[in-house]
């Protein structure tokens, strides 16, 4: 028996696959040269024996070496992220929403790390015009994570070889849902593939003076998804974030937490949780049902981006509810942060726009013909933006985001 399972093991050319693919591993063998001596890194050298005993020999060199390397592996996981001191509150990638200036703005009202936006690949390797639009940082932007989309591992590679030295993780995007990430075979549609997926991660985990990370979704099945995040594992992944949502779920429907602390508990490398986090009571419940290393934000910091601060918007504080106070924030201060976080650090109108109605939104329900002024304007400025908010001050009503009281 144990003849023919070594046999099956050692074929070269095979590899053991599940009918969804989620157990694809190359095994990689070793042969000898006439005089038993090893040649270019095939069988292990082993004494000459027959039968049995050769067979269980080989097993366990073979075994032991690919433990021992997926030790150190783990170590540098592990000492990686001591050294950026572990943290825990983390603004996740949000395309053209997690750029430079938010990023600073979050980093001052609690953030821990972040990171950027999801940057194309091929586009980022091909383009100086594409990286000095995309990608900015400053000394201060640390810890940071970089993430890549993409499916070519060359390609990938060449991108990443372009941050390294401005990042603390290469990230690459393999959760991202959306129709154009579908057509462009990249994000959670690679999950399709997964041999390209351990391709793409060897590929940087090989080559890059940096960690790699990935930020995955769920499968339907907990035990494809566990597969999965041990191919990772074992392909060279130093850190992995789970949005703890399939493929075709979206936000209104809860994140599994259950599910992410089942990854957090067959794998031995960092794990972060993305999803249902609103306010720092969802960040102490995540931590302590999940037991992962850290959590991520995404849409709650668009609408509140002092949310890792212990700010809370008045959503998520109950009428008659005396244990929380305002916190001497509003928006509108939040606002004007940014805007002078993006004269020091210049990105598109576009983003600037987008994250003003985050932050604005509910003053515009209430006063829509500041938020039709601000539609018909066809020349922004600062100064205009700074004068829309003074004018909505001005209307007397305010949205003030709350902090829990403190104990007198």
């Amino acid at each position: 028996m144990f003849n023919s399972i070594i046999k099956r093991l050692f074929s070269c050319q095979s590899a053991m696959t599940s009918t969804n693919g989620l157990s694809a591993f190359l095994i990689q063998t070793h042969s000898l040269s006439p005089k038993g001596r090893m040649t270019s890194g095939l069988y292990p050298p082993f004494h000459h024996r027959s039968g049995d005993a050769l067979l269980k020999a080989t097993f366990s060199a073979t075994y032991t070496s690919s433990y021992s390397t997926k030790i150190r592996s783990e170590d540098r996981a592990w000492a990686h992220w001591r050294k950026l001191k572990q943290p825990k509150l983390i603004v996740a990638p949000m395309y053209e929403g997690s750029e430079l200036p938010f990023r600073m703005l979050c980093r001052k009202y609690g953030a821990e790390a972040a990171y950027t936006p999801m940057l194309h690949s091929r586009s980022f390797a091909e383009g100086m015009k594409y990286r000095s639009k995309n990608f900015s940082t400053c000394k201060e932007d640390r810890p940071l994570f970089v993430q890549f989309c993409g499916n070519d591992p060359d390609i990938l590679l060449e991108a990443a070889y372009q941050v390294e030295s401005d990042c603390d993780y290469v990230d690459i995007n393999l959760g991202c849902p959306q129709r154009i990430a579908r057509s462009g075979n990249y994000g959670a549609f690679l999950m399709d593939d997964l041999p390209l997926i351990k391709s793409l991660v060897t590929k940087l985990a090989t080559n890059l003076t940096v960690p790699v990370s990935c930020k995955i979704r769920l499968f339907p099945s907990l035990d494809d998804t566990l597969n999965y995040v041990k191919l990772l594992e074992d392909s060279g992944c130093s850190l992995i974030a789970v949005h703890g949502r399939t493929r075709d779920e979206r936000t209104k429907q809860r994140a599994n937490w259950d599910a992410i602390k089942s990854i957090k508990n067959s794998i031995n490398i960092p794990v972060l949780a993305n999803g249902n986090i609103r306010h720092m009571d969802d960040v102490a419940n995540c931590l302590e049902a999940t037991g992962v290393d850290g959590v991520m934000s995404a849409e709650s910091l668009l609408d509140n981006p002092a949310l890792f601060a212990g700010f809370r918007s008045g959503d998520w504080v109950v009428d008659g509810d005396d244990g929380f106070e305002n916190g001497g924030v509003d928006r509108g201060s939040l606002v004007v942060e940014y805007l002078k976080l993006c004269e020091k650090y210049p990105v598109k109108w576009g983003i600037i726009v987008a994250h003003v109605y985050g932050m604005l939104g509910k003053w515009f329900e209430v006063h829509p013909d500041v938020r039709d002024d601000f539609n018909k304007e066809k020349e922004l400025s600062f100064e205009y933006i700074y004068s829309m908010v003074d004018r909505l001050r001005a209307r007397g009503v305010q949205f003030p985001l709350y902090v829990k009281k403190t104990r007198g």
